[in-house]
């Protein structure tokens, strides 16, 4: 998976850190406060989206009477702590990370989140050890699925697309790196459970962790034996 890899771009909630599950709630308590009720495809129609398209198509789902801008900074409020103190890594991330920086391969985020809540995990599972660019799809023209996040990120990394590898745990990101022109490895994680085949359809590579990577890396040092395609 790693052949000829000079970076690797990650998408951050769900593939690098298990944060998915704290957005329903946080969905739920902002609209019902509201007095209103959260469609059941709410997530699954802003998936992929930046955080200020996900507040754009929110204040003109509900007719919110607050601003795009007021929007995120609720929302931000809302998560800041978990994400601070509650928030842990996808498990065996951190030790692919490292193994990662061992190889001299460089490390992004490319994320739909917003700037704040990244500098909170990222200050809480030091992730700026490992992680030398970060962009946000609110830096780049369009959200995913489009590639501009991508490209960006590679951009930022001084990597040509054809050499990054991407991480992601939706198949609208999955279709972002794909449109970057880069190989993309899925993610398993229990909040896109009901995407897992249409993930695997679209990806290059599936992982249900980290661990595995690193597993096949080291059967392939030691035995001789190849990497699987997943």
């Amino acid at each position: 998976m790693l052949k000829n890899i000079q970076a690797v771009i990650f998408d951050l909630d769900g593939t690098l850190v298990d944060s998915m599950w704290l957005w329903h709630d946080i969905d739920v308590e902002f609209l019902e406060k509201r007095g209103l009720t959260l469609p059941k495809t709410y997530q699954h129609d802003i998936e992929g989206m930046s955080f200020t398209e996900t507040a754009v198509y929110t204040k003109e789902l509900f007719q919110l009477s607050e601003s795009v801008e007021e929007l995120k900074e609720i929302w931000n409020r809302m998560a800041i702590e978990k994400y601070t103190y509650e928030v842990p890594f996808k498990p065996g991330a951190e030790l692919f990370l490292k193994h990662c920086r061992q190889q001299n391969i460089s490390l992004g985020i490319a994320t739909s989140n917003s700037r704040e809540l990244v500098k909170a995990v990222s200050s809480s599972l030091h992730l700026n050890d490992y992680i030398q660019e970060i962009v946000t799809s609110c830096e780049v023209k369009r959200g995913k699925p489009a590639p501009d996040v991508y490209l960006e990120a590679a951009a930022r990394l001084g990597t040509a697309p054809c050499q990054c590898l991407v991480f992601e745990d939706v198949p609208m990101g999955i279709l972002a790196g794909k449109n970057a022109g880069m190989q993309v490895c899925a993610v398993e994680d229990k909040f896109s459970a009901a995407q897992r085949a249409e993930k695997r359809k679209l990806a290059d590579y599936y992982i249900t962790n980290y661990g595995e990577i690193l597993e096949h890396t080291y059967e392939t040092l030691f035995s001789g034996s190849k990497v699987r395609r997943a």
